[in-house]
């Protein structure tokens, strides 16, 4: 089904996740994690002129298999007379087992059957898969959604909102950023980006500042889909984040 042919909203789930480093420094990884990361990332050390420790500082967060999420913002849209209106909250913590726990106990019991959907922004190269490869690292049970070995590309309950920009180019990358922009979309100005949020979290020790960060990237994400559909965003009185 084609993302403008979701008929309730209500059975989307707007979602976006925060993630950092395994540890906070290169040096503490041990012996055999600190070379496999120099494997994986052979590649870019050769294209940057980096070493492996100057990679994992840059983008240690950015791999699966060595960072862990401390963020998950989820959002629904509820139709309202003469709109919608918005909740959003998060599932936050230093404990990223509990994380995932939380975010798998709400998508199995609201959002278990074959017509809802997740939605992010770059949600299919980032957000789904990630979330999908830390639960399988800690032994926890795939949701419905998020099971999806063996499906054809179709029958992904996946909506990516740079996807739906993209217009068929695969080639496309546009940041959220750059889109709730250029589309007039209104967006709270924050003192932080995605760059900084190792730095909050092992410097300024500060996950609720990334908590908001993400919630707030949420509804932005909910907002570009209804912009793309065409149809009226949320207006700000109408957004709760709890």
């Amino acid at each position: 089904m084609r993302a403008d042919h979701v008929k309730d909203l209500s059975k989307i789930l707007f979602l976006d996740i925060e993630t950092v480093p395994a540890v906070a420094d290169f040096s503490e990884l041990d012996e055999r994690t600190a070379k496999l990361f120099g494997d994986k990332t052979r590649f870019e050390q050769e294209r940057s002129g980096k070493t492996a420790e100057e990679v994992y500082g840059d983008k240690g967060g950015i791999f699966s298999e060595f960072g862990k999420i401390v963020c998950i913002g989820v959002g629904g849209l509820k139709k309202e007379a003469g709109g919608h209106s918005m909740r959003v909250t998060s599932f936050h913590g230093d404990d990223e087992r509990d994380v995932l726990h939380r975010f798998v106990d709400l998508l199995n019991k609201n959002y278990n059957t074959e017509d809802h959907w997740l939605c992010g922004h770059n949600g299919k190269e980032f957000d789904f898969p990630w979330i999908a490869r830390r639960c399988i690292v800690h032994g926890i049970k795939l949701p419905k959604l998020l099971d999806v070995s063996g499906q054809k590309p179709w029958e992904l309950g996946f909506l990516d909102t740079m996807n739906m920009w993209s217009f068929g180019d695969r080639k496309n990358f546009t940041s959220l950023a750059l889109l709730t922009h250029i589309l007039g979309i209104p967006t709270p100005k924050d003192d932080i980006s995605g760059a900084d949020v190792a730095r909050v979290y092992y410097v300024d020790k500060d996950l609720e500042r990334i908590a908001t960060y993400c919630m707030k990237d949420v509804v932005a994400t909910a907002q570009l889909y209804l912009r793309l559909r065409g149809e009226a965003l949320v207006q700000e009185p109408h957004i709760a984040l709890v």
